[in-house]
C-alpha cells in the first residue's frame, strides 16, 4: 500500500473550515444514525442555498429597499410544500420624494407603494399577501386591501396577489372581469391575460370552468346539483352563478 503523501495528511483536514463540510460534520456528529455522507451533502446544499438567497450583497440593495420571503407564485400560502422565495422590494425611492414635495397626497403615495411592491414580487416569481403588505407598510389589513383596491380602481388595472391570481380569500373580482371580458367584450383570451394579470391558462381555465356551471344553472339546476357534477366546491359554485346574475342576467347579455 502506498503512504499517504505528506501535503494530503497536512491539508486534507483544512477542508473541514469551509461552511458545506461544517453542516456536514454537524449531521455527522449530532445525528449519525439518521444521515449517511451522501444525504449530508445533498442537505448542505440545500442549506447554503437557503443562506445565500436569505443574505445579499449589500451591493445588490439600494437604500429604501428590503429583503423579504413571499410565497412563490406557482405554490400557495396554504399549500403542502409551500415555497418561499426571497424578494428585494422598493419601500421609498427617490420618485416618491419628488412626488410628496411636489404635493403628492400620501393617499396616493402609498397606493403607488403598494402597487409597485406587488409587482415587483411578481417580477421575482412571487406574490405578496395583503398580510405582508401589512407587515411592511405597518398598516392593518383591510387599509392595505382598500388602498390597493383604490389603485386598482384609479388606474383600471388588476394588480398581482394571491387573491386574484390564485383564488385566496372571497376574492372573485378577477373571475368577473375575465369572464366579462371575454363574453361581453369580445376580447381575446391572450390579451385578457395581459390586462388582469394572469396565464393563458389560467385564463382558459376559469373560462371552461363558468361555462360547465354557466350550462347547468341555466338549464335550472341548483347549486348542490351543479356541485355533485362538476365537482366544484359549493362556493366556487355560489361563485360563478354570482357571477352570471350580476354580468349578464341584469344587463339582459345572451350567455
Amino acid at each position: 500500500m502506498l503512504p499517504v503523501p505528506s501535503s494530503i495528511k497536512r491539508y486534507k483536514s483544512a477542508h473541514k473550515r469551509f461552511l458545506k463540510p461544517s453542516i456536514e460534520n454537524f449531521f455527522k456528529v449530532e445525528f449519525p444514525k439518521f444521515f449517511g455522507p451522501n444525504t449530508r451533502s445533498l442537505i448542505a446544499d440545500e442549506l447554503i442555498k437557503i443562506f445565500d438567497a436569505n443574505n445579499r450583497d449589500i451591493n445588490t440593495i439600494k437604500p429604501g429597499q428590503v429583503l423579504w420571503n413571499a410565497v412563490h407564485k406557482h405554490t400557495r400560502a396554504d399549500a403542502k410544500n409551500m415555497k418561499l422565495m426571497p424578494v428585494v422590494l422598493t419601500l421609498v425611492n427617490n420618485n416618491d420624494i419628488s412626488n410628496l414635495k411636489n404635493g403628492m397626497k400620501i393617499s396616493e403615495h402609498k397606493q403607488n407603494v403598494v402597487a409597485r411592491i406587488l409587482r415587483e414580487a411578481y417580477e421575482q416569481d412571487a406574490l405578496l399577501s395583503m398580510r405582508d403588505v401589512s407587515l411592511l407598510l405597518a398598516i392593518g389589513d383591510s387599509s392595505a386591501t382598500k388602498t390597493r383596491k383604490s389603485y386598482e380602481k384609479r388606474h383600471r388595472v388588476d394588480l398581482p396577489h394571491p387573491g386574484n391570481l390564485q383564488d385566496m380569500g372571497s376574492c372573485i373580482t378577477h373571475k368577473y372581469q375575465i369572464i366579462f371580458k371575454y363574453v361581453v367584450e369580445k376580447k381575446d383570451p391572450l390579451i385578457i391575460a395581459k390586462e388582469t394579470n394572469h396565464t393563458i391558462k389560467a385564463v382558459d381555465n376559469y373560462l371552461r370552468n363558468f361555462n360547465r356551471v354557466k350550462t347547468l344553472y341555466l338549464d335550472g339546476k341548483d347549486e348542490k346539483y351543479i356541485h355533485i357534477v362538476t365537482n366544484f366546491s359549493i362556493s366556487l359554485v355560489k361563485q360563478y352563478i354570482s357571477i352570471i346574475n350580476q354580468c349578464f342576467k341584469k344587463q339582459n347579455v345572451a350567455v
